[in-house]
């Protein structure tokens, strides 16, 4: 990406290295263990913050010295994201002017282990997530790491892509999109209400692709290769790959995100065509 001359956004909070007056522990498990399971139990990313929350939550206000510290200096992870949130900011300012609306940008957060919200206190665990309730997206860069190494979806736009995926639901929210599905869940089955968390996350990865595509547009931001790394980092977290990767079988029922192809295929179309009707999932609900 050519993203080192691009604007840098001011709405971003570091919390690195500072840890929450209650602090979650996950215990033997470990973190990447507490999602599998989660996974495979069918839990939303809702569900498993909240058994976090209640389960594994002991009271721990004394200084960890171990605990990660925010980088002093220049720092080029913080630096990037501020450009492509920055970026976002730009998109999506221009697509709501020509809806006739206001584009109000999150605020974005970045944290180390867990960190305080108003949708509760919330663990690395479950990866970067967004806060309908104080409008905020929330992002421990060690999910990048594991991204790299364990997922094996490495490069600076597979990271921009999963900034740009939390961005897409802010817009959901901003849209009304979300309070639409919320109800929508209220009144659904679980597998029901599965289904349409598929949907919400495919179409927050078809607004990360439609970003793509405008800032390529607008500011020549994508290199070669940035778009494959864009599409393995989607596959990568399809929930088929992660329940094949934790239990050897695949439960569709259970999704919450989508699987590979369908992650893929969404972000792709918003790459391709850059327009928010080609990212209409909840047609014919």
């Amino acid at each position: 990406m050519r993203w080192q001359e691009g604007r840098r956004s001011d709405n971003i909070e570091d919390r690195r290295g500072l840890r929450p007056a209650t602090g979650i522990k996950v215990g033997g498990l470990g973190i990447l263990a507490v999602v599998v399971v989660g996974y495979l139990m069918g839990a939303s990313p809702t569900q498993i913050l909240q058994f976090l929350a209640q389960t594994q939550t002991s009271v721990d206000r004394a200084p960890v010295p171990s605990a990660p510290q925010a980088p002093t200096g220049y720092d080029q992870e913080s630096d990037f994201i501020s450009v492509v949130l920055g970026s976002t900011e730009d998109t999506w300012t221009q697509l709501f002017t020509q809806l006739n609306r206001q584009y109000h940008p999150p605020r974005l957060v970045l944290f180390t282990e867990a960190v305080d919200s108003a949708c509760g206190l919330n663990s690395a665990a479950v990866g970067p997530f967004y806060c309908p309730l104080d409008s905020q997206v929330y992002l421990d860069l060690g999910f990048f790491r594991e991204l790299r190494e364990r997922f094996g979806a490495p490069g600076d736009f597979a990271q921009a892509y999963v900034v740009a995926h939390e961005v897409g639901h802010h817009v959901q929210n901003l849209l009304g999109i979300s309070d639409k599905i919320q109800d929508l869940r209220a009144r659904a089955s679980e597998v029901e209400a599965n289904a349409l968390s598929v949907r919400q996350e495919l179409q927050a990865d078809c607004f990360a692709g439609v970003w793509g595509h405008a800032a390529n547009r607008e500011r020549n931001l994508l290199e070669p290769g940035d778009v494959e790394e864009g599409l393995s980092a989607a596959a990568a977290i399809g929930d088929d790959r992660l329940q094949r990767q934790g239990s050897g079988y695949v439960n569709p029922e259970s999704w919450t995100h989508g699987s590979s192809d369908q992650r893929v295929q969404w972000l792709q179309r918003g790459l391709e065509s850059g327009r928010l009707d080609a990212c209409d999932t909840f047609r014919n609900l």
